[in-house]
Formats: structure tokens, C-alpha cells, sequence
């Protein structure tokens, strides 16, 4: 082992060989399961941002006539501020790919779900919509498990 004195040019070369940290290529037809799980996310922050400004559009009296908000029942109008508020939270959240965001969506979900299958009258879905709703919770599960097992 030497100490002193300048090294050979092939020592440094090896090295620096050892001490470089390399990248794995990437395989072209491996799926990134993190990327297709934020894509998801992202759009359905797109869909939860229109959800909740309809919300909002119902309570301004954009879609329904002024004041026909106030003269609703109070639990219509304690699910509608509800919706109004959750959904752009998780619409953000989903946005940021953050797991509260994800957290937040599915609360918002299945508050959306359970009130449409138990009070019909104050929020109102069809099957189409629920089935959708089911499809999305599904999806989303479905790749956040991709996604955690991704080596």
C-alpha cells in the first residue's frame, strides 16, 4: 500500500469505475406503475375540480335560480357545501399525488356513494355514475398496490 506520492493514471481510472453509481436502462415495455398511478390521479383531480365547482355552482345560483339554494332543506344544503368542500380538497390533493389526496378522494367517494344509495333525494346518481364510481375506486386501489409492489 503506497501513501505517499501521486497515483497511476489506471488506479484512478478504477476508482472512479467503483465509485460511480450507475443506472439501471430502463426495460421499454416494463410499466411504470408510479407514473400510470399519478396520470390516474391527475385526471381524476380534473373531474373532482369540475365536481366541486358544480357544487359551488348550485349554491351561487349558476345552474338552479337565485335563492333557490336557501330555500332547500338544511340537509340538502349541509351535503352540497359538504361536496363543495371536499372535492376541491381531494381534486388538490389528487393533483399533488400525495396520499392524503388519495385519502380525501375516497372519503369523498364513498360519502358521494352512500348518500346517493341512502338519500336519493339529496344527492342523485345513476347507475351509471355509481358504476363508474366503483370503476374509479377499483382502478385507483388497483394501482396504488401496482405501485407499492414496483421493484
Amino acid at each position: 500500500m503506497r501513501t505517499h506520492g501521486p497515483r497511476h493514471s489506471s488506479e484512478t481510472t478504477r476508482d472512479y469505475i467503483s465509485d460511480r453509481i450507475e443506472e439501471r436502462p430502463a426495460t421499454p415495455r416494463a410499466v411504470r406503475w408510479n407514473l400510470a398511478l399519478t396520470v390516474f390521479m391527475r385526471i381524476l383531480a380534473i373531474f373532482w375540480i369540475m365536481k366541486g365547482l358544480s357544487a359551488w355552482a348550485v349554491i351561487l345560483g349558476i345552474w338552479t335560480p337565485v335563492g333557490q339554494f336557501e330555500i332547500r332543506s338544511t340537509g340538502y344544503q349541509a351535503t352540497i357545501i359538504y361536496f363543495a368542500l371536499i372535492d376541491l380538497i381531494a381534486a388538490v390533493g389528487l393533483w399533488m399525488a400525495s396520499t392524503w389526496g388519495g385519502i380525501m378522494w375516497l372519503l369523498a367517494i364513498m360519502s358521494h356513494l352512500i348518500l346517493a344509495a341512502f338519500f336519493p333525494g339529496i344527492v342523485q346518481a345513476n347507475t351509471a355514475v355509481m358504476i363508474a364510481f366503483v370503476a374509479f375506486i377499483v382502478t385507483y386501489l388497483a394501482l396504488s398496490w401496482l405501485a407499492a409492489h414496483e421493484k
